[in-house]
């Protein structure tokens, strides 16, 4: 049987399926293209991250396909519920790269609250020449010991930020319409473990208490965070989005940064990905990265191993 990873797998993951008898192909076809590939190819499983888009015309007109995989969590780049009625097998990865989106978030926080966004692109440019002007322009940097973190949807990847959180002396406050707590265990170097128990409270509530705020949701029709939203936050509030381009509102978003609501933000994704608007690519208020949440090679060992497992469960 052959596995077609049109967007890349880990090599551990390779190593796993082929150690099992599967063929992996990791030529990357173009989508238009990817029909008659698969069909040309007889491929049985089919593995896709962000980029490739899996819908009914692939369903309907594949018939050696049996699984359709998605290295990460959200998967409104595939129809899952159609492909499932068809009797196809979908898969993805929700806790592999939890951690890795945790870390670059808190590496935005850190960005922010100390202007190294700015200072680094300033200082190459004018550090020899205007350094005592940069030094009194970046000297009024916050900590985040001793702030509180505004989580908004606790799955795993809300939880393991609200860890990282916590590990840095934040107090939590999160919201998720599907849970009323959470119970994080966080695990040190030395074996110790401490519990922590967090009770869910209202999005309004989270945005009225957060000084950081960070998305964990998955994409949805209407944005989580607008204008509206803004108006709740507390005055120089920093955000982070690493969860899905077209969850907070952009135009609303550079606004609330003009007034003065929102002191710095953090995008890892964008609604016109992948060409993000030149406004927000020019914004000195932003710390920028371009969707690469999951992307330590830790966690796509996890994710090409995670799928691996799954496949050899479902076909062996």
């Amino acid at each position: 049987m052959k596995v077609l990873a049109n967007d890349g797998v880990s090599q551990s993951g390779i190593d796993a399926l082929e150690a099992a008898g599967f063929e992996v192909l990791t030529t990357t076809v173009a989508q238009e293209q990817l029909e008659n590939y698969i069909n040309n190819n007889d491929i049985t499983v089919l593995l896709v991250r962000s980029a490739t888009k899996v819908r009914k015309n692939i369903i309907d007109n594949c018939p050696s396909l049996k699984i359709i995989g998605r290295g990460g969590v959200g998967m409104d780049n595939i129809d899952v519920e159609y492909a499932r009625e068809k009797g196809l097998h979908v898969i993805n990865t929700p806790a592999a790269s939890s951690h890795s989106v945790a870390e670059l978030v808190f590496g935005h926080f850190y960005s922010l609250a100390r202007f190294l966004h700015n200072s680094n692109r300033d200082m190459p440019l004018e550090g020899d020449t205007n350094f005592k002007k940069l030094k009194k322009a970046y000297a009024k940097g916050t900590e985040l010991k001793g702030k509180t973190l505004g989580v908004l949807g606790f799955g795993r990847i809300g939880q393991a930020t609200a860890k990282v959180a916590i590990g840095a002396g934040m107090k939590v406050v999160a919201f998720d319409p599907y849970m009323e707590e959470a119970n994080l265990e966080l695990e040190f170097f030395d074996g110790q473990k401490v519990n922590f128990n967090i009770q869910t409270v209202s999005k309004e509530e989270v945005l009225k208490q957060a000084d950081f705020l960070t998305l964990h949701v998955p994409a949805q029709k209407e944005y989580v965070i607008d204008e509206k939203e803004f108006n709740q936050m507390k005055d120089g509030v920093i955000i982070a989005n690493a969860a899905r381009g077209g969850v907070v509102n952009e135009v609303a978003l550079v606004k609330a940064i003009e007034s003065g609501k929102v002191a710095r933000a953090a995008l890892d994704v964008f609604e016109k990905e992948p060409e993000p608007e030149m406004g927000l690519l020019m914004n000195p208020a932003l710390s920028l990265t371009p969707h690469t949440g999951a992307a330590t090679n830790e966690a796509q060992d996890r994710i090409g191993e995670e799928l691996a497992s799954q496949i050899i469960s479902i076909l062996k």
